[in-house]
């Protein structure tokens, strides 16, 4: 055998060797390729389930706190309007207590205060006088304005604020109290009032004088034996 067909000879063999590792790296690759996709394809599925089941809890639990956050809101509405009607029942309470309290303070300041004053014995003015006193008693109080015209129709303001100032210095109760005669007293601001109980058992003559925007203010009174009128 001659040289040239020994070199040809390994020059195949060489090439064949060269050819078979080259496709032997190539399945390895191919495989290892295909080992790598698996692995993703498998594992990926599991990762994407793991991360849904880690959600699900997070969307539950966002569920939950907006469910709290809307009872949280509304128990504190509900609490806002408790609140709310609290101070507006110790408003009306608190303006209640105001209205009795001025209500109580005007009555003392007129029949308390009135009644309370110290009298002075005077001489009577006619055998009809049982006896005849004054006082530092307070005007009534009027509600009353402007300039002053005694009206002495009854019913009209002037008469109600002269029986209430007449009934305090006497200590008759004004509800059941009888008016006999309202009448001028000397000039258009003093007038005089003759006034009893039911029976006639107590009678009273209240001379009163008018003041500029006090009302009327008492100045004498006299106890008398029998209604007489002037």
């Amino acid at each position: 055998m001659s040289d040239f067909d020994r070199v040809s000879r390994v020059d195949k063999f060489e090439k064949r060797r060269k050819n078979t590792k080259s496709i032997s790296i190539l399945l390895v690759v191919g495989a290892v390729l295909l080992i790598i996709l698996l692995g993703f394809w498998l594992f990926g599925d599991d990762e994407d389930a793991a991360k849904d089941d880690s959600q699900e809890p997070n969307a539950q639990t966002e569920a939950d706190e907006k469910v709290s956050d809307a009872e949280d809101g509304e128990n504190e509405d509900q609490f806002t309007r408790i609140e709310e009607n609290d101070d507006k029942d110790k408003s009306s309470e608190k303006e209640l207590e105001t209205d009795e309290k001025h209500s109580s303070d005007k009555e003392q300041s007129g029949s308390e205060g009135n009644a309370a004053v110290e009298t002075e014995q005077v001489e009577p003015s006619n055998d009809n006088v049982l006896k005849a006193y004054t006082a530092d008693w307070k005007p009534i109080g009027t509600e009353q304005e402007g300039p002053h015209t005694t009206n002495y129709d009854e019913g009209s303001q002037d008469r109600k604020e002269i029986a209430t100032a007449a009934a305090e210095v006497t200590g008759l109760d004004e509800s059941s109290m009888v008016t006999h005669w309202v009448g001028n007293g000397g000039d258009q601001q003093r007038v005089e009032a003759t006034i009893s109980n039911k029976d006639n058992s107590q009678i009273y003559r209240v001379y009163l004088t008018w003041v500029d925007e006090q009302g009327w203010k008492p100045t004498k009174v006299e106890q008398l034996k029998q209604v007489i009128i002037n």
